[in-house]
């Protein structure tokens, strides 16, 4: 089980409002500014979001490198999915699959797939058999 996730972006204010609308329908929200100075030397600045009182994924400004990042988010429904999946297309998204059944994974995978303003890989995902009441 991971317990966060940092992600390199290259426009940090951008990426922050990017994922405060893609994130909202699965109940992710912007939750603290960690200012990097109060933690060990080199320790970045970073915008954290989180849901249920756990922080889970950082954004850090930082070099975004040619092979980018695949993060998939606990959706709670099929519409859930579908929601998230309009709200990040809403907020500038790139389409990288849209909601429907991943056949090829079970059929009962239920995911949408965009890319995110950096081209990082963003998937939000139903799986009924695993997190049926996310």
């Amino acid at each position: 089980m991971l317990d966060h996730v940092f992600l390199p972006v290259a426009d940090l204010v951008k990426s922050i409002r990017f994922y405060e609308q893609a994130l909202a329908p699965v109940g992710i929200t912007w939750r603290i500014d960690y200012d990097g100075k109060d933690g060990p030397p080199g320790h970045p600045d970073l915008k954290g979001f989180g849901k249920d009182g756990r922080l889970i994924f950082w954004l850090r400004q930082g070099r975004v490198a040619g092979d980018a990042f695949h993060i998939g988010f606990i959706a709670s429904s099929r519409a859930e999915v579908d929601a998230a999946y309009k709200a990040a297309m809403d907020a500038g998204a790139e389409d990288n699959g849209a909601p429907g059944i991943r056949a090829y994974y079970d059929p009962r995978y239920y995911a949408a797939n965009v890319y995110d303003p950096d081209g990082h890989s963003i998937e939000f995902v139903y799986k009924n058999w695993q997190h049926p009441s996310a």
